[in-house]
This record gives C-alpha cells, sequence and structure tokens, in this order.
C-alpha cells in the first residue's frame, strides 16, 4: 500500500462573529485555500482527483455541496469533482483521513482535503432549527427517542458533565483559558503563524481595504481576572464562554499525494500520515471520545503518548484537552503550544484541517518528529491523526 503525504497545509486567519472575515462568502473562502494550495505547491490544477471539503451547516450559503462549489470558485477546472463531509467538529480531519485514504489505496495519487465554515453568514444549527421552525421536523426519530428517551443531545451540557466528571474546578479551566490566549499571543508575535495563514483582503467598516493575517479571535488584553469575571453558562456549572471555543469564520486545507503524486508535482513532502483512527462513544457526554480515541489510535500504531512531541487537541471547551491531558498522560508542555479554539476560534468543519495545518508548521517550525490531532465531534465521535514531520 502506498504511504500519504501531506505536501502543503494552509488557513486563513480566523474572524469573529460578525468580524473581519464576515463579508466573505464561504463558497469564496474555500476557492481561496484551493487557490493557495496549488500556488504553494506550483501543481498543475488539472492533477488534482477531488476536492474533499468539511462543513458541518450545509445550509444557506454552504448548500448545494459546498467543496464542488468551492471548487467553481476556484482556479481549478471543471472536470474537477468535489465532495462535502459532514463529521460534525471533525469534519475536515475526516475529509483528510478520506484524501489519505484514496491515495494509499492508489485509486487518486492527488487530493485537496479542506475545510470551511462561516458562522457569521450561517450559524451554527441552522441546517436544524430552521427546517424545525418551518414545519419539517427534527433529526430526532422515533427510534433514536425510544433509545435516549427525553435526551436534548447538547454540547453544552456534555463540557459540564465532563467537568463534573473529572473533578475539574472552574479555576482550573481558567487557567488553561488564560494560557491559550498567552500561547497565541506569543505565535502570533513570533511569527509562528506566517507560513500557514493565506491572507485574504477584507474590507473595514470605514470602507478601507486590509489583508487579514491575525486571527481576530485573539484576546491581546486578556488577563486571569477578566475570564474569571465571565459568567458561567449555566448556575452551579463550571464553564463560561472565556473556557469554551470562539464562533469563527475561516477556511483551511491540506494537499495530500501518494508517491506517484510526489514524483508528478516534483515537490518534498512536509509529513507523513503515521495512522488514523475515528470511533463512536456516548452521545449524551458526547464530547469524551478523544480519550479512548487516541489510546486505540497508540495502541493501534504501537506508540506511546510520550513518543508524541505535540499534539493539538481542540479546546471546543476546556474540559476536553484537560480531561485528556489526565487520562492520557500527555505532557501539558506539548498541547496546543500555539494556542487553541479558546482564542484562536473553532470554524466548526474548517477545524480539522486547520488543526492540522497549525501541527505541521508547528513540528517543522521546532524540529519535532510527531504529532497527534484529535478532536471531540456531535454524536460523541472523535477522529485522531497521527503524522510524522519529515524535515
Amino acid at each position: 500500500m502506498s504511504e500519504a503525504y501531506i505536501v502543503a497545509a494552509v488557513r486563513t486567519a480566523g474572524g469573529r462573529k460578525g468580524g473581519k472575515v464576515s463579508g466573505w462568502h464561504p463558497v469564496d473562502l474555500g476557492g481561496t485555500i484551493i487557490n493557495a494550495l496549488v500556488d504553494r505547491t506550483k501543481c498543475d490544477p488539472a492533477l488534482i482527483e477531488d476536492v474533499i471539503m468539511g462543513c458541518v451547516s450545509q445550509v444557506g450559503e454552504q448548500a448545494i455541496n459546498v467543496a464542488r462549489n468551492a471548487v467553481l470558485a476556484s482556479k481549478l477546472p471543471e472536470s474537477v469533482p468535489g465532495t462535502s463531509v459532514d463529521r460534525q467538529c471533525g469534519s475536515s480531519q475526516q475529509a483528510l483521513h478520506f484524501a489519505a485514504q484514496a491515495v494509499m489505496s492508489g485509486a487518486m495519487d492527488v487530493v485537496i482535503a479542506s475545510g470551511v465554515e462561516s458562522m457569521s453568514r450561517v450559524p451554527m444549527g441552522l441546517s436544524a432549527a430552521l427546517p424545525a421552525k418551518n414545519g419539517f421536523g427534527n433529526y430526532k426519530s422515533p427510534r433514536l427517542e425510544e433509545r435516549y428517551p427525553h435526551i436534548q443531545f447538547s454540547q453544552f451540557m456534555g463540557a459540564e458533565m465532563i467537568a463534573k466528571k473529572y473533578d475539574q474546578t472552574k479555576d482550573e479551566l481558567d487557567e488553561f483559558a488564560i494560557n491559550s490566549h498567552q500561547k497565541a499571543i506569543a505565535a502570533t508575535n513570533s511569527g509562528a503563524f506566517k507560513d500557514e495563514i493565506v491572507p485574504i483582503e477584507i474590507t473595514l467598516p470605514t470602507g478601507e481595504k486590509q489583508m487579514h493575517t491575525v486571527d481576530e479571535g485573539i484576546r491581546f488584553d486578556a488577563s486571569l481576572e477578566g475570564i474569571k469575571g465571565v459568567k458561567l453558562l449555566q448556575e452551579g456549572g463550571r464553564v463560561t464562554a472565556a473556557t469554551s471555543s470562539q464562533i469563527c469564520d475561516g477556511a483551511s486545507g491540506v494537499m495530500v499525494v501518494n508517491e506517484r503524486g510526489l514524483k508528478a508535482l516534483g515537490v518534498k513532502p512536509l509529513a507523513r500520515i503515521v495512522h488514523m483512527t475515528v470511533i463512536g462513544h456516548d452521545p449524551v457526554i458526547m464530547l469524551e471520545a478523544p480519550i479512548p480515541a487516541t489510546l486505540r489510535a497508540l495502541k493501534k500504531a504501537d506508540m506511546k503518548i510520550d513518543d508524541i512531541d505535540l499534539y493539538e487537541v481542540n479546546e471546543a471547551f476546556a474540559p476536553v484537552p484537560v480531561a485528556w491531558l489526565k487520562e492520557t498522560g500527555g505532557d501539558p508542555a506539548k498541547i496546543n503550544v500555539n494556542g487553541g479554539a479558546i482564542a484562536l476560534g473553532h470554524p466548526l468543519g474548517g477545524s480539522g484541517t486547520k488543526l492540522m495545518s497549525t501541527l505541521v508548521h508547528a513540528l517543522h517550525k521546532r524540529k519535532k518528529k510527531y504529532g497527534l490531532q484529535t478532536m471531540c465531534e456531535g454524536g460523541g465521535l472523535a477522529n485522531v491523526t497521527i503524522i510524522e514531520a519529515l524535515h
């Protein structure tokens, strides 16, 4: 079986809800990422055999196969197909897995895996709320209700359940959140994101044009006292908006090839995909799945957590990476070294390849070898990807 290599990895800088990136149609954001991957590799666009794009809210501007629409909004020829993937927050990480499986099997040689979400223009939950509001029903079927009676699946409740199960204090979660901002500030100021961010032109409220290159969610004036002062999401709980991921507009992507693809492109690979895992877990607590998924992935890859140099564990809510560190025995110094979604934002379907782009570039900048990425996902799912940086 062939190997799967990442030869380019890019993302846009995130935008706050209603902020700097909100003027961009998500299809054009996706097309811009596709173009950037082609430019980075100097690839003949006709060599790309598929575009697999993660997107959670596939409604409105993200409807009717956003991946294909992004292809048509890019410099790729019409002959390049595209398909959209929804594995909730892990959508574009799953897109990467599908792309890797395609090139490893030899069915394809050059595939783009990507993700996009404009949470300003397509609000979270719209794909369920809009039909329900207009009399077109709810996703929870009679048989699903029978198995999970009177349960409203909720990531917010899941975060509180994890905090309680693992006996996490609000102070512990607040500390994690301020650290996310501090790491993101340090990464931004040092230029750590420069190689992964694709500049995009935005229009300021004044009408002035500007290139957007800095993640808008980072609070450069963040303080522990300020984070501690944010009200709880529910009375008696432990999670606040400050210890949750930020709503975000953004897109990201990676180009994945096998040995034939490397030869056709004439490029050096950035990383090799070592292992991929996806599991289903308890859909009620929902966000705990990255823990057993990581343990399974390490076992299947015949590796230990200490073999991994850097981890990207999506900061959907602070309780998730805090519990993950405790249960896997991970080193806190290796997790989300450039900050995470609490500071940088979580553009849902765009986050999987966003985190992978950051992980690939961080491994290269730090001259490290192995990286592991995992995401908690709606429905009690989790993907895990282990990569080896090739220097």
